[in-house]
Order: C-alpha cells, then sequence, then structure tokens
C-alpha cells in the first residue's frame, strides 16, 4: 500500500470531519481512530463511510465491517486498496 493512500485516507479524515489546525502529519497512521487514539465517535464513523464512498467509490456495507476497517488509518487504506473501483 502506497504512502500516497495513506495521506488521502488521513486527508479524508480531516475534511470529512472538518478537524479544524489538524494536518496529515498530525495523524498516527497506526493508531485507533476511537476512543483512546483520535477520539471518533459513531457519528463520525458515518461521516467516514460517506466520504470514503465519494472519494473513492467504496462501500462499508455493515457494523461488522466498519468495525474491522475504522480500526485505524492503515486500516481504512487496506480496505480502500482492496475494494476501491
Amino acid at each position: 500500500m502506497s504512502e500516497q493512500l495513506i495521506d488521502q485516507v488521513k486527508q479524508l479524515i480531516i475534511d470529512s470531519l472538518r478537524i479544524e489546525g489538524m494536518e496529515v502529519g498530525d495523524i498516527e497512521t497506526d493508531a485507533p481512530l476511537f476512543g483512546e487514539g483520535l477520539g471518533l465517535d459513531s457519528i463520525d464513523a458515518l461521516q467516514l463511510v460517506v466520504g470514503m464512498e465519494k472519494e473513492f467509490g467504496v462501500v462499508v456495507p455493515d457494523a461488522e465491517t466498519g468495525n474491522k476497517v475504522f480500526r485505524s488509518v492503515r486500516t481504512m487504506a487496506d480496505y480502500i486498496a482492496e475494494h476501491r473501483k
């Protein structure tokens, strides 16, 4: 997986969640997105699902898949790389 895709995913997180003052370099690739990491919540997850669909044409079909996809930036990028149209 490319660093470019990882950076695109980080930018997607910043843009989709409208996080002001944060840059791509501020987000750790393997840090948890929920809880201790970025501290995202279920509403944030929905916004990321919509963002992934718009930006990459990738659908997260259910909550079980979402739990795996949204563990970290790396797991998001892996999923996008595997399912991108």
